[in-house]
């Protein structure tokens, strides 16, 4: 097993059965720390998924704003359209009682006519876009006080979980401590490893005692001989199986 300098502290100046004690301990010292963030429960999931949702809406909501304020503007466009078209019809009107002949009245009356089809044609785009505002404001609204909802829920479960963190914050301070304290007496590759096998491991053990002749981790049964070398202690033994570091029952006093 390679040796190294680990914050000021060699070691190689450990035996092997010490630095097998030294990984036990800080197996149970992380495995409180996961009782403790345990009892969390899915507090934190539901938090960011509360934070997600909300974030979520308030970007529909700003785009719906923008849609409501587009549309808007297209309505006040085809009004500005309905009344240019009225006064060109009311000044064609006007010219048309002074016509000098029938050719003359018929190109007003055409025009009278092209700008009375422009009103209609802006009516219904005004109409078209009024549905269509108003079901965007609906939904904007809807949006609106599901955000409000969805912000006392995420209050309360902040509330919720930042009581259980205070709670718990010393304790887990306290216990990640003792975790930096013992990690020096381990050296680096077989600290990465134990880190690894923890993150792959379902209840996060990555040392484990014999037990009934089998591995604690994965329950395999463990062959005589190895079981003899586990006592020993005189190397690191992993479990063939599950990969879990292997210590012997008696460590349980021990540490």
């Amino acid at each position: 097993m390679a040796t190294a300098q680990k914050n000021g502290v060699d070691t190689k100046d450990f035996t092997v059965e010490e630095r097998l004690r030294a990984l036990y301990r800080l197996q149970v010292i992380m495995s409180s720390i996961d009782k403790i963030r345990i009892t969390r429960g899915e507090l934190p999931l539901e938090v960011k998924d509360l934070e997600d949702e909300v974030a979520g809406l308030e970007t529909r909501i700003e785009k719906f704003k923008a849609e409501i304020k587009n549309i808007s503007q297209e309505i006040a466009n085809n009004k500005l359209k309905i009344t240019q078209a009225k006064e060109k019809i009311a000044q064609k009107e006007e010219a048309s009682n002074n016509v000098a002949n029938s050719r003359e009245f018929e190109a007003l009356s055409k025009e009278i006519e092209f700008q009375g089809l422009e009103i209609e044609l802006a009516e219904k785009i005004i109409k078209k876009f009024s549905d269509e505002m108003n079901s965007k404001t609906e939904e904007c609204n809807n949006a609106s006080s599901r955000v409000a909802e969805r912000k006392i829920d995420l209050e309360h479960k902040m509330s919720e979980l930042n009581e259980i963190i205070n709670e718990t914050r010393q304790e887990e301070e306290q216990l990640m401590l003792q975790a930096k304290e013992i990690e020096p007496m381990i050296d680096e590759r077989l600290l990465t490893a134990f880190k690894r096998i923890r993150k792959n491991a379902r209840n996060g053990l990555a040392v484990v005692t014999v037990d009934r002749d089998a591995c604690g981790g994965c329950f395999n049964k463990i062959p005589p001989q190895r079981q003899l070398d586990i006592k020993m202690r005189k190397k690191i033994i992993v479990c063939e199986y599950c990969g879990r570091i292997l210590v012997d029952n008696n460590i349980l006093e021990e540490v």
